[in-house]
């Protein structure tokens, strides 16, 4: 008889608005979805294992066969979790990763960006609408997600950057190079408080990051 897939544990953070609900793997940046309770969230989740799976795959990292979700830690959500953005910070995210894990937080932070670039690379320039025209086309989804690395996100953990413009690929790689920077001195034992610790920054901007490389994958698709 074949052996059983042997299932892998998953710590995950759920994040709760009034309205929608954010489910985190604490271990893998970037999968987090959503859904209107935490039994919806938790099965979008699952749903996009096979999606996250090539970030992993980019990263060198064994990614779980079959994964088994354990919430540990609950956190109430406000307006911009309703709005669609995991915005909390949890408690497990505010301890400072050791060397090892700040490693593993930017080669899974790079294989987002990665799986984002053959994205956009493979994409035609113009996306399928919504039902009533609406839609941004490749490249502005692509210059969304540039932006706020660059500002917002970047004074986060501590940067000023210049926004990079789409195809501008030497700046954009320093601009992505200055955040793994800021994500690989946030083990050190001296490193300057920012707002958002960097477990926390890395799972936000590589959710950022996947959840519109695969808002152009879906509207590529005839």
């Amino acid at each position: 008889m074949p052996s059983a897939t042997r299932t892998t544990t998953v710590p995950v953070i759920i994040e709760a608005g009034s309205k929608r609900v954010f489910a985190s793997a604490l271990d893998w940046p970037g999968w987090s979805r959503s859904g209107r309770d935490e039994a919806a969230a938790l099965d979008a989740l699952a749903t996009y294992a096979a999606r996250y799976r090539p970030v992993a795959q980019a990263a060198h990292l064994r990614f779980p066969a079959q994964p088994v979700f354990e919430v540990i830690e609950r956190i109430k959500g406000g307006g911009t979790t309703d709005f669609g953005v995991p915005d909390r910070v949890a408690d497990v995210e505010r301890e400072a990763p050791t060397p090892a894990e700040a490693k593993r937080l930017v080669a899974l932070l790079e294989g987002a960006w990665a799986v984002l670039d053959a994205i956009v690379a493979g994409a035609p320039a113009s996306l399928r609408k919504g039902p009533r025209g609406g839609g941004r086309d490749r490249d502005q989804v692509m210059q969304h997600v540039l932006a706020p690395e660059s500002a917002s996100y970047a004074r986060a953990i501590g940067l000023r950057l210049a926004e990079p413009s789409v195809g501008a690929w030497e700046a954009i790689e320093a601009s992505r190079a200055a955040i793994v920077d800021a994500i690989r001195a946030g083990s050190k034992k001296d490193a300057p408080e920012t707002r958002w610790p960097v477990r926390y920054a890395a799972r936000r901007i590589a959710w950022h990051v996947l959840d519109h490389a695969w808002e152009i994958e879906d509207r590529s698709e005839s």
